[in-house]
């Protein structure tokens, strides 16, 4: 009975993580409100009654999404920025690089969540404002601990930790939709020789 339940638990996980993956990659590419359910479910190869069995509605949809999708991501975050045998720095660059790759097309349909949904989803769902505002947060305090990392090992000269956090993630945000619009990694470039001027105390939080 025990291995009967547990597998059976096993494949409702695997059911909604599939409907999630799925609806990452049409969100990402499309946008929230431009996914209908119909397409969704099309995609997913599931039935309606699949989706209402794991979610109320579409909005608690896209919560589970957001949240989903910055839980996959503080694992991997934490997963290169939490590599203490690398000067961390070394870890920050190798991040700011990855996003930079990834805004560039390197890295497939892997784009930022964030940076798709925030001005679409702000005024239509608190929900999903706030799961999306609270991943952020995350993503800053991991970033925020990796260079207070570097104030101790010598490899960052900043004077605030959580402020410099919050500028650098800030700025990489401006800088992936500024590329959406031109086309082109000019922006992300600049954002990439920003931060190394940042992290190396050549520039203040105010950027000066």
């Amino acid at each position: 009975m025990v291995i009967i339940l547990a597998a059976m638990n096993t494949q409702t996980q695997s059911t909604r993580q599939h409907i999630l993956d799925t609806g990452y990659q049409l969100v990402v590419t499309k946008g929230f409100s431009n996914v209908g359910l119909s397409q969704l479910l099309q995609h997913a190869k599931v039935p309606k009654g699949s989706f209402y069995h794991y979610f109320k509605s579409k909005e608690q949809f896209g919560e589970a999404l957001i949240k989903d999708y910055f839980n996959d991501y503080q694992d991997k975050l934490q997963a290169l920025l939490g590599h203490e045998r690398t000067p961390a720095l070394q870890r920050l660059q190798s991040y700011w690089q990855l996003w930079l790759d990834c805004d560039a097309d390197v890295c497939g349909a892997q784009k930022c969540l964030v940076v798709k949904l925030s001005a679409e989803v702000a005024d239509l769902s608190e929900p999903m404002r706030m799961a999306l505002l609270q991943g952020a947060k995350r993503i800053i305090a991991t970033i925020a601990e990796c260079i207070e990392a570097g104030n101790r090992d010598g490899s960052v000269k900043v004077s605030n930790s959580d402020q410099t956090a919050q500028l650098l993630y800030n700025l990489w945000l401006g800088a992936s939709l500024m590329s959406k619009l031109t086309q082109d990694k000019n922006a992300l470039n600049l954002a990439m020789q920003t931060t190394d001027n940042i992290l190396a105390g050549k520039l203040d939080n105010s950027g000066q």
